[in-house]
């Protein structure tokens, strides 16, 4: 049964055999059609071949053959005339025609030979996306291919709908927690309300139970975006968009200065517009001003913005991105957060094909730089 199965291995020894034998009949037809006269006789030399060496007689197909024994007594006389093979520019065109089949068929055989690879790799980039609702399960043919193909297209395909089924089933666990958890925090609250006890201790009790309620907002939200479709991916004004943000603040009489820049991105308006104002607000909070700035790298926008804070211990620059992750100097309840904002703000900016970094500025301070892809022109 091994001989029959379709395997990487036998497709390969195929096209090596195919292109040997292409290669020894195209330079045959190379060599006699093209180079010799129309008067002479051409033969195909027996297989296999290579080309003739000068130097080395041939009989009368073709074939080089050693001379047979000590030349005849007469040849002291006369020696005959000793064939010298084919011309060196004969020799050449053979050669060059046979290096070419070869290349050609090393040319084919790696497209073919990676193009499962291909599917595979495009199939794993919508993989993401698909988990997070936003584009159907990518699904790979079980059917087509070789052997080993058609087993990873099985793997493939049964990991993704497990992966598929654990998301839901985690996004259902949290609805379920949360709406548990809503009941007895209400009825705790309000006997909290209620108590006859000190109204420092009152007010203390109470603001943890909202705390514990704006906890479970913020997890159902962040679960909820990561469940559900999304907006589609469009071209944005970047510059409209960071200019409305700016007068917004400023009105507030929040320090926040905007260079202005044109700029059009492939992005999700409302998303983006959710991810600057995070990061603009941490921006005012922890670095007491914003400054906004713009610029297009290559096929990217670039959106930075700097504050004059004491910036993140380098050690923490990319721990921050973690869930419920906060800094030591940020545990108070009014300031510190719940530690999910920067993790959803990148994974915001992963879904629409950019990215998130924070860089301690020499000169002070902290910069997040957003990148996202430029849009392309119609």
């Amino acid at each position: 049964m091994g001989w029959f199965t379709d395997t990487l291995a036998k497709r390969l020894f195929l096209l090596m055999w195919a292109a040997l034998v292409a290669s020894h009949l195209a330079a045959f037809a190379a060599v006699h059609l093209l180079h010799f006269e129309r008067g002479t006789p051409a033969r195909l030399p027996v297989f296999p071949s290579l080309p003739p060496t000068p130097g080395l007689p041939q009989d009368e197909h073709g074939s080089q053959r050693p001379p047979p024994g000590p030349p005849p007594p007469d040849s002291l006389a006369e020696p005959p005339p000793q064939a010298t093979g084919l011309p060196t520019d004969a020799l050449m065109l053979d050669y060059g025609m046979r290096l070419l089949v070869i290349a050609l068929a090393a040319w084919f055989g790696s497209r073919w030979v990676a193009a499962p690879v291909r599917r595979l790799v495009q199939a794993s980039q919508t993989l993401g996306e698909a988990l997070g609702g936003q584009e159907p399960l990518p699904e790979l043919d079980e059917h087509s291919g070789s052997q080993e193909v058609r087993e990873a297209a099985r793997v493939f395909n049964r990991m993704a709908r497990e992966l598929q089924r654990q998301f839901s089933e985690r996004g259902l666990m949290m609805a379920a927690i949360s709406h548990d958890l809503r009941t007895p925090l209400t009825r705790l609250r309000m006997r909290l309300e209620t108590m006859d006890a000190a109204p420092v201790l009152r007010e203390r009790s109470v603001a943890d139970i909202r705390e514990m309620n704006g906890l479970i907002d913020t997890v159902l939200t962040l679960f909820r975006s990561q469940t559900h479709a999304v907006e589609p991916l469009q071209d944005t004004d970047i510059d409209a968009l960071l200019q409305a943000l700016s007068d917004d603040l400023i009105e507030q009489r929040q320090p926040v200065t905007y260079t202005a820049a044109p700029a059009i991105a492939r992005a999700r308006p409302l998303a983006l517009r959710r991810v600057l104002g995070n990061l603009l607000g941490n921006a005012l909070r922890y670095g007491g001003r914003a400054d906004i700035s713009v610029e297009s790298r290559g096929r990217q926008v670039c959106i930075r913005i700097d504050d004059s804070g004491p910036g993140i211990p380098p050690a923490q620059l990319e721990a921050v991105f973690q869930p419920f992750y906060r800094l030591e100097g940020s545990r108070s309840r009014d300031t510190g957060g719940m530690g999910l904002g920067l993790y959803i703000a990148r994974d915001l900016m992963q879904r629409q094909g950019g990215s998130l970094h924070l860089i301690n500025r020499p000169e002070g301070g902290l910069r997040a730089e957003l990148r996202l892809p430029l849009a392309t022109p119609d």
